[in-house]
């Protein structure tokens, strides 16, 4: 007997509270697939990341050519007494100017600044898609505890309700036996007090209902409705040091924090490369005209291309830079840490997930034995009471007993469910395709791509 409950309970936990759902309805994939559409927090992290591929795209652009075109007209006032024996007297009066000029700036040798500051870039792109699997994951994880939190819960008003309804036809059943001088008025008392006391714990599991149907519709983004029962549990490791393997590579965490420490280690060369001399080359066009007011067709016309070399070599900033790259130092040590602290994090949360689905496994096991013996002893209380045996109040104890045992293979099969799902979550296992949700899978590079087919247009959009 134990066996299989150990097998169905690891399969799938449709037993119970959850089974006792219509067979009908919204399903967790669906409910998934809405979420992970249609949330806006997902979608704020999807603009972040967005934004880092942004952030690369002007990290590229910092080694490409500027070029600029620069132009004005006005009007200028000469008086000049300049004389020469080859263009004879100077020019005096007033006349308007028209000038245009193309210049275009390469940088060819920046320390390495520019290098550094695309890794620097490539790595926070990474780090960006990183923290939104995590959070696409923090999400799916948050619809699966609500979905089987109101499938618990809804059980819960159903074991309640019904206590409610016994305790309610024995309190009937007490006042006729005390009219009759069977029981005594005690017996009726305790019988009443049990049905009020069953009647605000119904009360309290119909206010928790409403919780967490509104943290459901938070989450979704639609009523929960009539729910179908919870899927199978996808596979799980066998042993927790498989599982914290698995962690350790896939985990979107601590892949974040592995870019982020490349990205400040990128930030410390691009510091250094303050100190270092910068070399670009320069090149000019430019065209200038002056008219003459009285004949245009005199005016003087300039045109002039040039092409320099310039170099910038730091001397003394006053210890800005230097304070720059011990600062850029710190950066990378404390990404360094980071990394073991999220290492750590990572280990405890698969043991707490691990351990704890295994616990709840031995718990339903457990539960349903009790469950099954408070029944039986329910009902020969039941009997015993009928021939005197037995006092009312041990009957109601016994069957208080029972649906408590009832309540607690609901509690206990819900539980393995949520275990087994953050032990997925801390591994970096809970995605779309192993939870069988039927959604486009947003790809962050998408938008990388486009920004790379877009560098060379003027707009914008």
């Amino acid at each position: 007997m134990s066996r299989t409950i150990a097998f169905i309970a690891s399969i799938g936990l449709s037993l119970s509270g959850f089974t006792a759902q219509v067979a009908f309805g919204q399903t967790m994939p669906e409910a998934l697939r809405l979420a992970y559409e249609n949330n806006p927090q997902l979608e704020a992290d999807r603009v972040t990341s967005e934004i880092a591929h942004e952030q690369l795209a002007f990290a590229r652009a910092q080694g490409r050519s500027q070029v600029n075109l620069s132009g004005s007209v006005g009007f200028e006032s000469v008086d000049s007494s300049f004389s020469n024996p080859f263009f004879g007297q100077g020019q005096f009066g007033e006349r308007p100017t028209a000038n245009v000029q193309l210049q275009a700036t390469k940088p060819i040798y920046t320390g390495g600044q520019i290098k550094a500051g695309i890794r620097q870039a490539e790595a926070g792109v990474g780090a960006a898609g990183e923290l939104l699997t995590a959070a696409e994951q923090d999400l799916l994880l948050q619809v699966v505890t609500t979905y089987v939190d109101v499938l618990r819960d809804r059980e819960t008003v159903d074991i309640r309700g019904n206590n409610v309804s016994v305790l309610e036809e024995q309190v009937l059943a007490a006042r006729d036996r005390f009219a009759v001088g069977e029981i005594t008025r005690t017996d009726v008392s305790l019988s009443e007090a049990r049905f009020e006391g069953a009647k605000a714990n119904l009360a309290g599991a119909e206010a928790q209902l409403e919780t967490s149907s509104a943290a459901y519709l938070f989450l979704v983004g639609v009523p929960a409705e009539t729910l179908a029962p919870a899927p199978p549990i996808p596979f799980l490791p066998e042993t927790f040091e498989e599982a914290v393997e698995i962690a350790l590579g896939d985990s979107p965490d601590i892949n974040a924090a592995r870019y982020a420490e490349r990205a400040a280690n990128e930030a410390v060369k691009s510091a250094y490369g303050q100190l270092k001399p910068q070399i670009s080359i320069v090149g000019t066009a430019g065209y200038q005209e002056t008219f003459d007011l009285g004949d245009f067709d005199q005016g003087q016309r300039d045109t002039s291309i040039g092409a320099v070399a310039q170099a910038t070599i730091p001397l003394f900033e006053g210890g800005l830079v230097r304070s720059q790259v011990r600062s850029a130092k710190l950066e990378r040590a404390r990404a360094r840490s980071q990394i073991d602290a999220t290492e750590r994090q990572i280990r405890a949360q698969v043991a707490q997930a691990f351990y704890g689905y295994q616990a709840s496994l031995k718990a339903i096991e457990a539960s349903v034995r009790q469950e099954e013996a408070a029944e039986i002893a329910y009902e020969g209380a039941k009997e015993e009471l009928a021939v005197g045996v037995r006092t009312t109040l041990a009957v109601l104890d016994q069957e208080q007993e029972l649906f408590e045992a009832r309540l607690n293979v609901v509690q206990a099969e819900r539980n393995a469910y949520v275990a087994a799902h953050q032990l997925l979550r801390a591994m970096g296992a809970l995605s779309l395709e192993r939870l069988s949700v039927t959604a486009s899978p947003y790809d962050p590079d998408e938008y990388g791509d486009l920004v790379k087919r877009k560098w060379l247009l003027t707009t914008v959009d």
